[in-house]
């Protein structure tokens, strides 16, 4: 009777090991998450404060190109304007990187603006937070894949209902993005 009792106390404490392991894991899955998605949030908006520098540095010298220097203004709003929408922040970084490019663009036609030391060290600035958005959003990725296959094998998906878990989204390029550039000489 004893040795059955010792048995049932054994088999429940190592059922709430178990449940609080599961939770814990869910619980540390979900903080990367968020925190990944924090780091994006902070690329893009040092991504956002250094445009309107860079737009200054490049008003003198583009004066015929306005229409450019107005997109990459209007992309900055957008990006800044998306509020917690992590999507829409994507989607209005890609807008704002995309202008970008094109100022950049543009600005190999003026010698003397690819040469301001300031305009220089813009660019290299927003190369680098480039970088680090791409390396966050790899991040981002891995951490709702490593969340996914939790959530997705058993007894993972046991205890993810019991915990009412959700299955999370990956941050995907759009099609835009995956069409291979043309080249023409």
């Amino acid at each position: 009777m004893v040795l059955g009792i010792w048995i049932l106390v054994l088999v429940i404490a190592l059922l709430i090991i178990v449940f609080i392991s599961y939770f814990n894991r869910f619980a540390i899955l979900e903080n990367r998450i968020e925190n990944s998605e924090g780091q994006i949030n902070v690329q893009l908006k040092k991504r956002a404060d250094l445009v309107p520098n860079l737009v200054e540095s490049v008003k003198g010298y583009v004066k015929h190109e306005k229409a450019v220097v107005t997109e990459v203004t209007n992309a900055r709003k957008a990006l800044v304007g998306a509020g917690a929408n992590l999507g829409k922040k994507i989607k209005a970084g890609d807008q704002l990187q995309g202008a970008l490019s094109r100022l950049f663009a543009i600005a190999e036609n003026y010698p003397n603006l690819k040469a301001n030391e300031n305009f220089v060290k813009l660019q290299e600035e927003l190369a680098s937070i480039e970088d680090k958005v791409a390396y966050a959003r790899q991040y981002y990725n891995d951490s709702v894949l490593d969340y996914d296959n939790l959530f997705s094998t058993f007894p993972g998906n046991i205890f993810a209902k019991i915990f009412g878990r959700k299955q999370k989204d990956y941050l995907k390029i759009t099609e835009s993005e995956k069409a291979v550039p043309k080249v023409s000489f």
